[in-house]
């Protein structure tokens, strides 16, 4: 398997991740309690929403201690609970001098007796306090000791698990990744319980630190896709990821090309058909998407759906998916190619009515169709910005009227509009948004071929369009498989989706080892039972 990837951020040194460095340079914490309080305020400029707690541990001791958190970001009920009523309350005086009779560090007594909470990590240096304090940890330190104790606290507003707002089906699940990195993967791992389901976690971004999870199944995924992903992960060198995009980006085999070389979802069950096809999944803290790689052309043409129904139903709407992704690219360009060029292939009837309905519109079919187009973007890109409440309302009536206004103005035939309205409709058939930009975008350079040479120019920029298509890869995956270079096994759900008894074998590209889903396959349609 070949991996070419155009260099577009500086790569760190071999086995280095230069973004798990924090912002804060190293620095060893001090053994007076004072003196680390007054560095942290240092650090963080005495900010007003990070809480530092002063108090005394035990009933009858004087040892000080203090916990640092930020509020918002931590349950503080929990934190009062579980670690000041055990420490000030619940801790007997005599654990406390047999611990420091006997030599033994007492933040290791504390972390193995007496603080109730599952995980707590030990911590010696300022710059991985700091960057855990600012992810919502409770940070413990103890006077006279270097050393303190980071505690998982996590308490932050988020948003609950809902229905997917882009990839809606009739039949399937109704439930949505959401902006919480843990919350996400526990969506995964309720899809797929194996323990071959492996997470490998890394911060990315200097200064937003942001947790990027990468996530596949060991024993099916491809080892030289799962160590292009690291390797692609690790030289990443910037100092903020806000959303998958930014990893997205950053990641891509090519960084000019229209088409989408990076899959994205907000569905769960998608993510788990993925994965059980061998392909690597990257979750970004903050994003309710989910990306995954290697991505193929065909399936971005896809829907969630197309497994719940039956076989046949599955492959007629495929069918209809198809033929309105070829009316979405080539629907303007056929009709300014036959107006203008080749009126011969339209029937007598149709070209009168035609030539009746743009006598008195003074723009050619180009023109016509670049106007309606534009403004139609212009709408529909109105109508996702605007309010809610009335935004669909505005891309509606703003469509309405602006069609039959233009057309009793005579500046575009009636037919255009028609034209124009069916190709936005058939924009709608894509089940991944990414992949409908792209379409959007090719449509004008085709609509200049086709007013400029015709049918011939429409031919040149297919064959243009299949060439880049068939020259791409995907981490390592050529982009057009199954069909460039043709596997015939692959076939099965590509176009048409074959009964699932008949899918017994992973994409072979992909996966290339442990291929087989169902241990005995039938090789006939079962039959029931006489």
């Amino acid at each position: 398997m070949k991996f070419t990837r155009k260099k577009v951020t500086p790569a760190a040194a071999p086995g280095s991740n230069r973004n798990q460095q924090a912002a804060v340079p190293k620095h060893p914490l001090h053994a007076s309690l004072t003196e680390n309080i007054q560095y942290i305020n240092e650090k963080i400029g005495k900010s007003d929403d990070i809480i530092i707690r002063q108090f005394k541990i035990g009933n009858e001791t004087r040892i000080n201690a203090a916990i640092f958190y930020t509020e918002g970001l931590v349950n503080t009920s929990a934190a009062n609970q579980f670690i000041m009523e055990a420490l000030m309350l619940d801790m007997p005086k005599n654990e406390i001098e047999k611990a420091i009779a006997s030599g033994d560090n007492l933040l290791h007594v504390l972390k193995d007796s007496v603080l109730a909470v599952s995980d707590v990590q030990d911590v010696s240096e300022f710059a991985p306090l700091l960057t855990s304090l600012m992810a919502g940890n409770v940070i413990f330190l103890l006077d006279g000791y270097a050393q303190g104790l980071v505690i998982q606290m996590s308490g932050y507003e988020s948003r609950s698990v809902s229905e997917p707002v882009n990839e809606a089906v009739v039949r399937g699940p109704r439930e949505s990744f959401t902006e919480s990195l843990r919350t996400n993967t526990a969506l995964i791992r309720r899809k797929i319980t194996d323990p071959s389901l492996w997470l490998e976690s890394r911060k990315i971004g200097r200064v937003t630190q942001t947790e990027v999870a990468v996530m596949y199944i060991q024993g099916i995924a491809n080892d030289k896709v799962v160590q292009e992903v690291r390797t692609r992960l690790d030289r990443i060198d910037i100092d903020a990821i806000l959303e998958s995009g930014y990893i997205e980006e950053l990641i891509q085999d090519d960084s000019f090309s229209p088409f989408p070389t990076v899959y994205n979802t907000e569905r769960p069950d998608v993510i788990a058909a993925e994965l059980l096809e061998g392909k690597v999944v990257i979750v970004v803290d903050g994003t309710p998407f989910v990306l995954v790689v290697p991505a193929l052309f065909i399936s971005f043409f896809h829907s969630a759906e197309d497994y719940y129904q039956r076989a046949d139903i599955s492959s007629l709407i495929r069918i209809l998916r198809f033929i309105g992704i070829f009316i979405a690219l080539l629907g303007p360009s056929l009709y300014i190619a036959i107006t203008t060029f080749h009126q011969e292939m339209l029937p007598t009837q149709l070209l009168i009515g035609l030539a009746a309905q743009r006598e008195g519109v003074p723009f050619p079919a180009f023109i016509e169709a670049l106007m309606m187009e534009i403004t139609f973007e212009i709408l529909r890109e109105a109508g996702i910005r605007m309010p809610r409440t009335i935004g669909q309302a505005v891309s509606i009536v703003g469509t309405l009227v602006i069609g039959q206004a233009a057309v009793e103005a005579g500046i575009v035939s009636a037919a255009m509009v028609i034209v124009v309205s069916i190709t936005a409709i058939s924009n709608f058939v894509f089940p991944s948004i990414n992949m409908s930009i792209s379409i959007r975008m090719l449509r004008f350079p085709l609509m200049g071929l086709a007013a400029s040479f015709g049918i011939f120019g429409i031919i040149v920029g297919i064959i243009a369009l299949v060439l880049h298509l068939c020259s791409l890869r995907s981490f390592g995956v050529p982009y057009m498989s199954p069909f460039a270079p043709i596997v015939t096994a692959d076939l099965k759900d590509s176009l048409f989706r074959l009964p699932h008894w008949a899918l017994f074998s992973r994409p072979r590209l992909i996966s290339q080892k442990n291929i087989i889903r169902e241990q005995n396959p039938p090789t006939t349609k079962p039959h029931p039972r006489e």
